[in-house]
């Protein structure tokens, strides 16, 4: 061999033996990283090796490499739940917590059956969580399969880039430990993913562009938290969006009465005086809202005059039919204030054409009211549930 040959076999070697060194310090640096990142000092089911995990007595060990689809519950929650919120379920679910803790602290422990209507209680309301924020009945759902288990803190700041699409919404739970899904929260360890975007709005149905720019976001985040995504097909999509914003647009119903002063205009200052005593707030943008008692509100009233006018001879009071449940019966609490401020202001109830309304007409669109009532209830979107409040929103 020349002297060429040899000084380029011994290069080799020396190049061979650098990249093999390298990859082993790489290897290293990856090894130490996963056992920093997974670190803790409370016992972690999932980090344990060579043995079973310990189940409390009376619970069932979850059968091994089956996999659960998501499981929910159509049962609407509570009025007066914000929508895209899950608000009255999780103060069930605190709730349901005190009173685990109540018998402890009492020295009284809890029998068998009281544990487990507990649980099952617990697990109502996780359901119920679940549903309020991914809901397969108006979200086009969007499963991620995760490499491995992921801690609640580290993916919910990834997951936050992907919240919006349009004006859809993208919301998110996970598969926990227990076998239960949840909203994905700090602490937390899931084992599954499970998105949603809304399918429609009050506005618009999810449309081509923004399902592309869903999906390519999607998958760059899903990426970037080591999950696999399952892409629904977009003809089916597009079918299910447009459905349901048609029927969105079919129940998008207000109804109104006004109030026409039989004599001069209200002052404004005065007004507002009458308004408070008959139990409205006025909101910071200058509505004013009759208070449910829960947070939300039954219906409005207009002074339909710009804020800068210091009169007005006629008020409207507003019903969003869909966002009252109707055991609240706001059309009925509507008229009700309604007569009481016509004997207030001195005012006659009429339609938008100016015309008097009688009690017989008015008698007619309530029952109209529960026709349109029972539509909804068909339908599985009761008004003023979670479902209504987040679609109408």
């Amino acid at each position: 061999m020349t002297d060429l040959q040899l000084s380029l076999i011994a290069a080799a070697g020396v190049f061979v033996a650098g990249v093999f060194t390298y990859n082993k310090i790489q290897e290293y640096k990856a090894k130490k990283s996963v056992e920093r990142a997974f670190a803790t000092d409370h016992d972690d089911v999932l980090m344990r090796s060579g043995e079973e995990p310990q189940l409390a007595p009376g619970v069932d060990p979850v059968a091994p490499h089956v996999r659960q689809e998501p499981s929910f519950s159509l049962d609407s929650a509570a009025p007066g739940v914000a929508g895209g919120e899950a608000s009255a379920a999780a103060a069930a679910l605190g709730a349901v917590a005190a009173e685990f803790t109540t018998d402890d602290v009492a020295g009284q422990p809890a029998s068998d059956a009281e544990l487990a209507a507990r649980a099952n209680a617990a697990s109502a309301v996780a359901a119920e969580q679940a549903t309020a924020l991914v809901d397969p009945l108006i979200d086009c759902l969007l499963p991620l399969a995760l490499e491995a288990p992921a801690r609640g803190d580290k993916l919910l700041p990834v997951l936050q880039t992907l919240r919006m699409v349009g004006n859809k919404p993208v919301h998110y739970i996970g598969k926990a430990v227990s076998g239960d899904w949840e909203p994905i929260a700090h602490g937390g360890v899931y084992t599954e993913l499970q998105g949603g975007v809304q399918l429609a709005s009050r506005s618009t149905a999810l449309n081509e562009l923004e399902y592309s720019e869903l999906v390519t976001r999607l998958r760059a985040m899903a990426d970037e938290i080591g999950a696999e995504p399952a892409i629904p097909d977009m003809i089916e999509v597009m079918a299910e969006a447009r459905n349901l914003h048609r029927f969105v647009a079919g129940h998008d119903a207000q109804l109104g009465v006004n109030l026409q002063s039989n004599g001069a205009p209200w002052a404004i200052n005065t007004l507002i005086g009458a308004l408070e005593k008959q139990g409205f707030d006025v909101r910071p943008d200058g509505r004013f809202v009759m208070p449910d008692g829960e947070g939300g509100f039954l219906f409005s009233l207009s002074t339909n005059v710009t804020p800068a006018e210091e009169t007005t001879a006629r008020l409207t009071l507003l019903l969003d039919v869909p966002c009252v449940a109707p055991a609240r019966d706001g059309f009925g609490a509507m008229v009700a204030c309604a007569k009481s401020l016509v004997a207030r202001l001195d005012a006659t109830i009429v339609d938008d054409y100016n015309q008097p309304l009688s009690d017989a007409a008015l008698t007619e669109i309530a029952s109209q009211v529960q026709d349109f009532y029972t539509e909804m209830n068909d339908a599985d979107i009761p008004a003023g549930s979670t479902r209504a409040l987040r679609l109408f929103s």
